[in-house]
């Protein structure tokens, strides 16, 4: 049997009638048996039921907004089907499916869990939208749900996977579909042991490329985006930016770890364990190379500058004089680690621990909560973390303009910098 190949579209490639037929045009001459095609939600769909979730957490209408939602894929349904077509009546169940998940009880202490099973839909539909296209116009596939095949704990919004059960489902379930048809699923989305909705972390869709690829021991992994593969920087952000044709595993890690968006930083891991090859190529240009990440590829000492941008800097400071020790730190990775917050930076003085994470609701002030009687604590919300890989003087004093440094850190391949715009 042919080995597995996966492809990966994120919401850009699905986010109107006209990126649909541009991924069925991709596929028309590379559809194959042994194909896994992962689809993320459509345009800005997973941004918009977070805009629902959060409505029904401060008791606002919802109703008002899950309908434009609604007309916005009806609408793309619309210009790809005949009016008397299946799609309809399936889209219509779904957010009627979905709106009855919004009337459910929410609250502060069931926010992750509900998260997850409303976050879910935004695959749901583009998966089936995109899979009925694809069969309309005589290109067979066959639907999946990734929650069948992807078994996580109960870490909500978070979680982690079951590697040993996920690889025995996705042989059991996959190959015998794959030796006759491609499989249409979606990212970002698995099950826990009680089979409730779980999410691996935003944006990780191209995780689950890499779960599925490492699961059955795929050939290649391909994700398709709006760039021309992966760049020494967003494009939207910065000029002149440089086109990688080849990365080390090793890098592109580095790169994911310090917040380059174009890739998800759980997939390296699991592709680098078995030498299966990644591809970044652009569905705008598909005949293009784009990115290959292999084990072999030639290193680079480009400067490449990675922005997170929604950034919290927290300081905690001792409250008896005594200077910062192990157990302090300690003490603060431990309150981390069970609200699940990532650190993207830390520094210590004598008497500070000082830490950038994520913007993210509830979990700071229940850090703060959790932390007041040891230390005394300080934070500024809405700054930016620039991280620079091989930085030099002309690169840094340029990000610097117009911006005020509030920490900095440097070592001989990295520079970082917590800033905010000046105020004029």
């Amino acid at each position: 049997m042919a080995k597995t190949v996966i492809y990966k579209f994120g919401g850009a490639s699905v986010k109107d009638a006209t990126a649909v037929r541009n991924l069925a045009d991709i596929l028309r001459n590379r559809l194959r048996k042994n194909l896994i095609i992962v689809i993320s939600a459509m345009g800005k769909t997973t941004n918009a039921i977070e805009g629902l979730i959060s409505a029904k957490l401060e008791q606002k209408d919802f109703y008002q907004n899950s309908t434009i939602l609604k007309s916005y894929h009806l609408g793309i349904c619309q210009e790809l089907f005949p009016e008397n077509h299946s799609i309809f009546p399936k889209v219509e169940n779904l957010f009627i499916q979905l709106n009855h998940d919004l009337e459910l009880p929410l609250s502060q202490s069931n926010y992750d869990e509900f998260y997850d099973r409303v976050i879910c839909y935004g695959e749901l539909l583009a998966t089936h939208i995109v899979m009925e296209f694809l069969c309309s116009i005589d290109l067979l596939v066959v639907w999946k749900d990734a929650r069948e095949l992807i078994q996580t704990d109960s870490a909500f919004r978070f979680a982690k996977v079951n590697w040993e059960l996920t690889k025995k489902k996705c042989q059991n379930q996959l190959l015998p579909i794959l030796e006759q048809f491609p499989v249409v699923t979606q990212g970002f989305i698995g099950s826990d042991s009680k089979g409730r909705t779980t999410t691996l972390g935003r944006e990780g869709s191209d995780f689950t490329a890499a779960i599925l690829a490492s699961s059955l021991n795929a050939s290649s992994v391909t994700i398709w985006k709006d760039v021309p593969g992966i760049l020494n920087a967003d494009p939207k952000r910065f000029p002149d930016t440089y086109l990688f044709d080849e990365l080390e595993y090793r890098q592109a890690a580095e790169m994911t770890y310090y917040g380059a968006s174009v890739i998800h930083p759980k997939t390296i891991k699991p592709l680098a364990n078995l030498n299966i090859p990644l591809f970044v190529k652009s569905f705008l240009n598909p005949e293009a190379a784009g990115t290959k990440i292999f084990g072999e590829a030639k290193s680079h000492q480009i400067p490449t500058i990675i922005l997170k941008e929604n950034q919290v800097l927290v300081s905690f400071k001792v409250k008896d004089f005594t200077f910062i020790e192990e157990h302090h730190i300690h003490q603060v990775y431990d309150q981390l680690q069970q609200l699940k917050l990532r650190v993207n930076m830390l520094q210590t003085s004598a008497i500070t621990i000082s830490i950038v994470i994520d913007a993210q609701l509830f979990k700071l002030e229940q850090l703060l909560k959790r932390l007041k009687d040891q230390f005394e604590i300080r934070y500024n919300e809405g700054l930016e973390l620039l991280t620079i890989l091989h930085p030099n003087e002309k690169v840094i004093e340029k990000q610097l303009e117009g911006f005020e440094s509030l920490l900095e850190q440097s070592t001989r391949t990295t520079f970082q910098i917590v800033r905010r715009a000046k105020q004029a």
